[in-house]
């Protein structure tokens, strides 16, 4: 027998909210280490212009202080995107993280041609600075690519595991950032043994890097557009929200299925099939059912709207 008042919602449990503070929490803490990371290479890389007057050595530390601002960009459009619905933003605020990892690969794309275009106008026009090179330098450098090299892996690991596009755009920003260092390594120590060649080898290799920094910003771009215009995801998410509408008692098959992914919230927006004989107040508490069943196995949903339709046997 129907209930004669409208039955209560149905929760997820705290344990959906917990999961999605973890992974705001775990991206946050990402972003920090790679600030940490950064500001000791800035500090390394000053105190080896300071001692061996390498211009190198400067114009590489100005890069990372330059890093470390779109970084905390980037803290910030997390912190934003886990802000909770309100009455202006109904789905969420979600968005705010691909627009921060679609900045910060225009910056990385626009950056990478303008260094190809200078570097390559320095090496055509045979603009050569030339200075003492110090054979001790080519440290300073070196540890300074190993240090980015260790935060772009670590960095790459937090954004695969909580898929977050606009984290790996950070991280490929600190590979492009150990390459640069290990360029200036080999610069360094080919100005010690062949002073006549370093610079051409500098221009050369900054060609390298830029070309390498436009294109992983490029790529940056379109991941992350990817989510900001609602392209479909990859099947395995299709198959996950199925599974979980499937286990609910009541709900005989699924029909369509449309999902929207972006930063850490998703929308699902499904079709489950019931027996036709069941009252609305049945079928209704069913759906409660399955919006609470697919938030606890996906906790990045943000919400679910569910539509009901009778199940017959002969009609798929």
């Amino acid at each position: 027998m129907s209930s004669e008042r409208f039955p209560d919602p149905v929760h997820p449990g705290q344990e959906v909210d917990r999961r999605r503070r973890h992974r705001r929490a775990r991206l946050m803490g990402a972003t920090r280490r790679g600030v940490i990371f950064r500001g000791v290479v800035v500090a390394a890389e000053l105190l080896g212009f300071l001692a061996f007057d390498s211009s190198a050595l400067l114009l590489d530390a100005l890069s990372s202080l330059m890093d470390i601002g779109s970084t905390l960009f980037l803290m910030l459009c997390i912190r934003a995107a886990a802000r909770p619905p309100d009455h202006n933003h109904p789905f969420g605020h979600g968005r705010y993280e691909p627009l921060g990892g679609l900045q910060l690969g225009l910056l990385l794309a626009l950056v990478g041609a303008g260094l190809f275009i200078q570097q390559g106008h320095s090496l055509v026009a045979g603009h050569h600075i030339t200075s003492s090179m110090d054979p001790r330098a080519w440290m300073i450098s070196l540890v300074c690519a190993i240090v980015l090299e260790v935060a772009f892996r670590t960095t790459r690991k937090a954004a695969r595991r909580e898929k977050s596009p606009a984290l790996e755009t950070e991280a490929w920003h600190y590979r492009i950032d150990a390459l640069s260092s290990a360029l200036a390594t080999l610069a360094l120590g080919a100005g010690v043994f062949a002073p006549e060649w370093s610079v051409s080898f500098d221009h050369m290799g900054a060609m390298a890097i830029a070309t390498m920094m436009a294109v992983v910003g490029i790529r940056a771009v379109q991941e992350n557009m990817h989510q900001i215009m609602d392209r479909t995801p990859e099947e395995p998410v299709f198959a996950r929200v199925c599974n979980a509408a499937m286990r609910v008692p009541g709900v005989l098959e699924t029909e369509k299925i449309r999902i929207q992914r972006y930063g850490p919230d998703a929308h699902v927006d499904i079709d489950v099939e019931v027996d036709p004989k069941l009252s609305v107040d049945k079928a209704h508490r069913i759906s409660q059912q399955v919006r609470a069943e697919i938030q606890r196995d996906w906790p990045q949903v943000r919400d679910v709207t569910v539509h009901i339709e009778p199940f017959y046997p002969d009609d798929h």
